[in-house]
């Protein structure tokens, strides 16, 4: 019997399994595919001469931390994304673009030279690799007590794995429609399985190397496009050139929704590099192309992905979905179940921690370790409160990015009005949304706290994270709004008047409020329930 079965090879998979190598402990990893990486695909491009990433392409050191330690330990080259140069708008068909300067359009963004495969590929280095095995796809899964069964098809054939423990490190979605589970799941998670979208899933993307320089540079361009007509094949373009922009390439997401890009499937190549040719000139149509179409990958997108694909990046880290079930012996991973960074590589990464320091017993698992504390000392509440803190104080550090990607967003959407004001509201929002989660998650003990007038006194110990948190940020970006080259042509948001200061704060201060008594409801609920 296993120690420890992971089921899934991409990034989570990968580095759980590397974690629980790094402690000594046995394991086995299952993958679907018959290739290791799951999302994560970099295409070897012959005319450009270099690999190019046709899934996950960038990450964020800034505000991704797990992923930039995880490059540098490894020791893998990154390289800023290339924005430098005016970013081109095509808003109607037949029409010239439109010029206008975009100046780090994506935020700080850094790529891995070789590619995000390399980052798969220097994990499952780490691995003995009669731990992993391809080609297995999970069907069933059954608590047997003291231990886990796993029921795979591998080539048509059924394999029986028993495991004492077992992390399925699968987008949620997936394991909601396409694995039975006996006993049936809790009711709440099964829910959040379900209503958790698999991010990009339902994309597809086209990448072009040539054998040229890239031309666009020549003429001042980023390679940064953005087509909003009625008729746009790839709704953004981007420049994804090598590291010394020697090696010319662009890619770009297709605007046609899933079942449109099925009816032109054969043509998809064809229309992409048209689309390249409209932006940037003939030659632009002239190189190797490679497509995926991610709506067609059984094992990336579910059903409810291919028939609503989120407008915008969810909430990620449902709490059902952090905590083990069947006492402690299942686990659920995938970047979707991670609070930070959720959807992307950083968020895949996290999810691999959590589960890695559960399955090691070494307090990752706040829930049992909290509990503990709970009947041992009357500090419960002061201990969750401090994590809470915790929590807000590296949230003030990434509010700021979350901003400055919002307005980036709108700015590459043609938007023109109140695009601060929408930006910082939304940054906000997902800060307030972000806690609530993780005030379900940590063990507060509202069965010992008074309650006056309706308010708990755990209500203002917890607005008092935030002492400051709303100044310091409108502070960073009234600074960054004035020296913004990107904002110099819209006045309004270039220097931020008295009155849209206070509009905006008005916004924010309304979901301040629903913020509060959101998390007092909650509070005096369990108070009420324990009672």
């Amino acid at each position: 019997m296993l120690d420890v079965a992971i089921v899934g090879g991409g990034v989570c998979g990968l580095a759980l399994a590397r974690g629980l190598a790094r402690r000594g402990l046995s394991f086995a990893l299952f993958e679907a595919r018959d290739r290791l990486g799951g999302r994560v695909l970099s295409v070897e491009n012959r005319t450009s001469g270099q690999r190019l990433d046709l899934g996950p392409t960038w990450f964020w050191p800034q505000t991704q931390p797990a992923i930039a330690a995880l490059v540098a330990e490894l020791g893998l080259e990154a390289f800023d994304q290339h924005d430098p140069g005016a970013a081109l708008y095509l808003g109607a068909r037949n029409a010239a673009p439109v010029i206008r300067a975009a100046p780090d359009l994506h935020g700080g963004a850094q790529r891995l030279s070789g590619g995000m495969a390399s980052l798969v590929e220097a994990l499952a280095a780490a691995l003995p690799p009669d731990a992993l095995h391809l080609a297995h796809r999970l069907s069933a899964v059954r608590d047997a007590g003291d231990h886990v069964d796993l029921l795979f098809d591998k080539d048509g054939a059924a394999i029986r794995v028993a495991a004492r423990r077992v992390a399925l490190a699968i987008p949620p979605r997936l394991l909601a429609e396409c694995v039975q589970f006996e006993p049936p799941l809790p009711e709440d998670l099964s829910a959040a399985m379900a209503e958790t979208p698999t991010w990009m899933a339902a994309s597809a993307k086209a990448v072009t190397g040539f054998e040229t320089p890239p031309v666009w540079r020549a003429f001042g361009q980023s390679g940064d496009a953005f087509v909003t007509h009625e008729l746009a094949i790839l709704g953004e373009v981007f420049d994804a050139c090598d590291a010394r922009g020697e090696k010319a390439a662009l890619g770009g997401f297709f605007a046609l929704a899933p079942d449109l890009r099925e009816k032109f499937r054969e043509s998809l190549a064809m229309l992409a590099a048209s689309q390249f040719a409209e932006l940037f000139g003939k030659s632009a149509a002239q190189g190797e192309s490679h497509i995926q179409d991610w709506a067609r990958e059984p094992f990336t997108c579910a059903a409810a992905d291919r028939d609503a694909a989120p407008d915008a990046h969810p909430d990620y880290g449902a709490p059902p979905l952090c905590e083990p079930v069947w006492d402690d012996k299942l686990h659920f991973g995938a970047s979707e179940t991670a609070r930070e960074g959720g959807g992307y590589v950083e968020g895949a990464l996290n999810a691999a921690s959590r589960i890695e320091g559960e399955i090691a017993g070494k307090g990752a698992s706040m829930t049992a370790m909290h509990k503990t504390a709970m009947h041992e000392t009357e500090s419960v509440n002061d201990v969750a409160l401090d994590r809470f803190r915790e929590w807000a104080a590296s949230r003030r550090e990434t509010v700021f990015a979350d901003y400055r990607k919002r307005l980036n967003l709108a700015l590459s959407r043609g938007e023109r009005d109140q695009l601060t004001q929408r930006a910082m509201l939304g940054a906000m929002e997902a800060v307030f949304a972000e806690a609530l989660a993780v005030i379900d998650a940590l063990p507060f003990d509202p069965s010992r706290v008074a309650v006056e007038r309706g308010r708990s006194e755990l209500t203002p110990q917890v607005q008092a994270a935030f002492d400051g948190f709303i100044q310091s940020f409108l502070d960073a970006v009234i600074e960054f709004n004035r020296t913004s080259c990107a904002l110099s042509n819209f006045p309004s948001e270039h220097r931020l008047s008295k009155d849209y200061v206070s509009t905006t704060l008005r916004d924010v201060a309304a979901a301040w409020r629903e913020f509060s008594l959101a998390a007092n409801s909650r509070f005096v609920a369990q108070r009420g329930a324990a009672a």
